[in-house]
């Protein structure tokens, strides 16, 4: 059974329906997952979605969308962030990749829901892109570092381990099935076992064989397959190793 630790439900084509790609989900024998808000409105989608669906929700303001930071809208995050289905606070980090929000206004944003993780007690998520070190400074520069989740990791060797050392869990998407993504693949073997986390980020990064089309839970099997091949381990171990993982850093026993 799979845990796909990352995924975003309020994210579907128009002519589909949530309860359809969960379906798909259950016969892929997916029996839990994520959904993740990346503003304040996407956030209430995702808590929506998990309380009609039976699923878990996470809730945050992404990097690119960290404009539309500001207290009221930290605020509504908290709240929503208490409900027993919000199992995380994100996704958040910093993304120097685009320009949608100035690195300043990102570290405020990324630097707020740092706050909540803490008072909450809920792990944080975190995106980065060409932002890694950065990232990692402010969690080390931290008197207490949260819980903490790199998503879709990216990083290089260096930055795994430092990110290990602050107690981090490694999460990895479609793109570690990529023909040219031997360096994910490689930080797929070094993670520890008890840090591995698998995810979809659907609807982005389709894994082969599905490259091409939109994303969804159901494809997790196939990110786990690729990981399970870079570790040399079964898949069924990767997939009990990861489902355990997601459900001990998610607060769901």
């Amino acid at each position: 059974m799979w845990f796909d630790s990352h995924c975003h439900l309020q994210i579907v084509e128009e002519d589909e329906r949530v309860a359809d790609v969960l379906d798909r989900a259950h016969v892929a024998k997916v029996n839990d997952l994520v959904t993740i808000g990346i503003d304040v409105a996407s956030s209430r989608r995702a808590l929506e979605i998990a309380h009609e669906h039976d699923v878990h929700a996470a809730v945050g303001i992404h990097p690119n969308s960290a404009a539309e930071w500001n207290r009221a809208a930290m605020e509504e995050i908290g709240v929503m962030a208490a409900d027993p289905l919000v199992v995380g606070i994100g996704e958040s980090g910093l993304d120097f990749y685009r320009d949608h929000a100035s690195p300043e206004s990102q570290e405020v944003a990324f630097t707020a829901h740092i706050d909540l993780a803490k008072e909450i007690g809920k792990p944080l998520i975190i995106h980065t892109r060409d932002s890694m070190d950065a990232a990692l400074s402010t969690l080390e520069g931290l008197d207490e570092v949260p819980q903490v989740v790199f998503h879709c990791w990216s990083g290089n060797e260096d930055h795994l381990k430092r990110a290990l050392d602050l107690g981090a869990y490694i999460s990895f998407a479609g793109n570690v099935s990529f023909k040219s993504a031997q360096d994910l693949r490689d930080a797929a073997r070094l993670v520890p076992g008890d840090r591995l986390l698998v995810e979809t980020d659907s609807p982005y990064l389709a894994p082969v064989p599905h490259r091409g089309k939109p994303n969804e839970p159901a494809f997790v099997a196939d990110v786990g397959v690729a990981v399970a091949a870079a570790r040399e381990e079964s898949t069924e171990s990767v997939a009990a190793q990861t489902s355990a993982n997601a459900r001990s850093v998610f607060g769901l026993g």
